[in-house]
């Protein structure tokens, strides 16, 4: 009986830990635990859930050097938009969120927040703020919002693993969750602070690949019963662009992805249950092609073309079919171009590069590092095995069942050298060490720097924190009116509106290029022509950003020539590009440079008092850092706007529009008479008859008094 038993427990854990708990009458539990780990399926389980979870941790270890080095901080400019909207669903609820109008955004416009963004983001942190509330756990949103992404980076590996081990074995599924974890591809977009979508998209990605390739083979009813509705619409005569658009979407993803799946393979091709859909899909093929030929031949044409277009249509629809391989290397093509293409959609080519690496390691692993004397005994079948070959026709109910291909059978291999196994597995191992060892340090000193704070080493190693961006927003917070309006290009809105909780003119939405432009038109015209438009849009303040004192090179003056342009796409009678730039053709902020240039308002603001700053004895005063030239323009003065802020590092500088002064007064003159006096007349002053001065006094002539007969 024993020796019958034993290949049953090696497959099934629990039953012989069954077995064994009644030999030991001291200690039950002790024995069944030790007859579980006894066998190869328990320790393989231990291990994978160790492997996870130091996988786990090490990804959610290297996202947190940001916090480490600076403090819980919101990164970049979208992020705080995000943050903003959170807070704002946590405080309000989700009813209120769905309905908020932004009116502190795109001013005089405003926003309509609940129907112009994405809510899982915000709905996924409120609801983990809202759980931890209801456990009295005591968790600021903010905190929430900035760990968040590391978190669900965890989260990424698990699915990869489990995507990977169900395309190809449990080995690659752990290197590639070991990859994931601490890829840089993936880091850059999910460091702590990073509170964007990229950072539980790709979790979703990941996992509704897995739940579709280990989806239950119920498909079959599906990939049938649409098609049939589509053929019922071809025959009464309900055919539209929309339903050729919609069904052949549908058939092309759909099957490509089907053809992921373990136990269908390539059975879509192959089998009777879905050549429905793929002669639908030629019908409807040939049916638009007919159309379309239709509205441009004659009736005679068309009538020859008929036959010969039907005929090839459904050929190339076959042949498409039949030449399609496995998903995995169609999504590593669509994602290498993608990525080449944008370099921002890097992102979407990391985790199938980490599972067709971890594939390739792990086939090199097995090889190199497997055992030549397992390879003399084959394994012993499992009992599903013998199911299959009592009803081989039956895999649609058994997910993750694949008959075994002549090709996949084992074959006799001749045993590797000693030698040659160690020298690969090291330079394997060396390669895993030094992938490691980058990851860690790019993440370290390229994705852990929040753009918010900024920070310089001295030539002895310390460190200088440049805070400048949050000292001004708070400044805009507490010395500014409630409701005063903020202009700036459009990529500080979101920090703006988030930090310093003022309204903005322009932010990184940018839904309205007419209104940008119309702050790039303020910006590039001179003085007396940007207060006209800064009047008419009720601005108070501007904020610019100025790195030319401590070489800053992201300031508005290496942006401005996108401000000319936008500007100029709107308003070409105005504004000129060619007008900023030398005759030679350069873009210069010196004494050569053009005059227009020289006399705009983002100059005037940035360059404001720098002339008679002189950062080095080695350099002149109003020598500009980021562009290595001295300014031509130093004596700068404004007569509608003044300097209200600037910061320590002059990095952000903020001026305040100045009000419509009263209207002048008029020059009076003294009023001059034609009349001029023949002699001076003095009085006698005595004590009885006091008389006062005239000097212009007037004479009259004395008439004589009228007769009362005469009138």
């Amino acid at each position: 009986m024993a020796e019958h038993s034993a290949p049953d427990s090696k497959h099934k854990p629990g039953a012989a830990a069954n077995s064994v708990a009644p030999l030991n009458s001291r200690g039950g539990q002790g024995a069944g635990l030790s007859g579980g780990l006894s066998q190869p399926a328990g320790w393989q389980s231990l291990l994978s859930f160790t492997i996870l979870f130091l996988a786990w941790l090490a990804g959610f270890s290297s996202r947190l050097f940001a916090v480490i080095r600076f403090e819980s901080i919101i990164h970049e400019f979208d992020p705080w938009f995000n943050y903003r909207s959170t807070h704002h669903l946590a405080s309000h609820g989700f009813y209120e969120f769905l309905n908020w109008f932004d009116e502190r955004a795109w001013y005089p416009l405003g926003r309509i927040v609940g129907g112009t963004v994405y809510p899982g983001l915000m709905v996924t942190a409120g609801l983990i703020h809202w759980i931890l509330n209801m456990l009295n756990v005591t968790v600021h949103i903010r905190d929430v919002c900035v760990f968040l992404a590391p978190v669900f980076s965890g989260l990424t590996a698990i699915s990869t693993f489990l995507l990977t081990r169900e395309l190809w074995n449990q080995g690659a599924g752990l290197l590639a969750a070991c990859f994931i974890a601490i890829v840089p591809g993936y880091i850059s977009r999910s460091v702590a602070g990073s509170f964007d979508n990229e950072g539980i998209a790709i979790f979703a990605l990941q996992f509704t690949y897995y739940l579709w390739v280990s989806a239950w083979g119920g498909y079959v009813f599906i990939i049938n019963l649409i098609p049939l509705h589509v053929f019922v619409l071809l025959l009464m005569q309900r055919y539209s662009r929309r339903v050729y658009i919609a069904y052949s979407t549908f058939y092309i993803v759909g099957l490509i992805l089907s053809m992921q799946i373990p136990f269908v393979g390539f059975q879509p091709i192959r089998t009777s249950e879905h050549m429905a859909a793929a002669g639908v899909f030629a019908l409807l093929q040939a049916y638009a092609f007919l159309q379309y030929l239709r509205d441009r031949l004659t009736k005679q044409e068309f009538q020859t073309l008929f036959f010969l277009g039907v005929s090839l249509a459904a050929g190339i629809v076959f042949l498409s079919v039949i030449y399609l391989t496995y998903t995995v290397a169609l999504y590593a093509i669509s994602a290498v171009y993608f990525a080449g293409v944008m370099v921002r959609l890097m992102l979407t080519l990391t985790p199938v590069v980490c599972m067709l690496s971890a594939i390739a390691f792990s086939n090199v692993f097995e090889r190199y590092l497997g055992d030549d004397m397992k390879r003399e005994n084959p394994p012993i079948e499992d009992s599903s095995d013998e199911d299959d070959k009592r009803n081989p026709g039956n895999l649609y109910d058994k997910a993750g069942k694949v008959r075994k291909h002549v090709s996949e059978q084992e074959k006799t291999e001749e045993g590797l050298g000693p030698n040659i196994k160690n020298i690969v597995t090291m330079l394997m191992l060396m390669l895993l060490m030094m992938f490691a060892v980058h990851c860690t340090w790019v993440t370290s000193n390229a994705y852990s720097s929040p753009s918010v704070v900024l920070a310089s080493y001295n030539h002895d190693g310390t460190r200088n924190i440049l805070d400048d961006f949050r000292e001004a927003y708070y400044w805009l917070r507490q010395n500014t009116d409630e409701h005063a309006r903020v202009m700036s290009w459009w990529d500080y809105g979101y920090q703006i509106a988030g930090m310093a909780n003022r309204t903005t003119l322009v932010d990184n939405n940018t839904w309205n290029n007419s209104h940008i432009a119309l702050v790039g038109k303020a910006m590039s015209s001179n003085e007396s022509a940007a207060y006209e438009i800064m009047r008419s849009l009720d601005v108070d303040y501007v904020l610019i950003i100025f790195g030319g004192v401590i070489g800053y090179s992201g300031d508005d003056i290496n942006k401005f020539l996108w401000m000319v342009r936008i500007a100029e796409g709107e308003h070409p009678k105005d504004i000129r590009e060619s007008d900023y730039f030398t005759p030679q053709g350069e873009f210069r902020v010196d004494k050569a440079g053009s005059p227009t240039l020289l006399n705009c308002l983002m100059y005037k603001m940035s360059y404001y008092r720098f002339g008679e700053m002189q950062l080095d004895f080695r350099t002149p005063p109003g020598f500009d850092r980021t562009r290595n030239a001295e300014i031509g323009n130093k004596d700068i003065k404004f007569k509608h706007l003044e300097e209200a802020f600037t910061s320590e590092h002059w990095l952000v500088r903020i001026y305040k529009v100045k009000q419509l002064d009263n209207r002048e007064t008029l020059d009076h003159k003294l009023r001059v008479t034609n009349i001029v006096p023949k002699q001076k007349y003095l009085s006698k002053k005595t004590s009885k008859r006091k008389r006062g001065y005239i000097k212009n006094k007037l004479i009259l002539k004395k008439g004589k008094r009228p007769n009362r007969k005469t009138v």
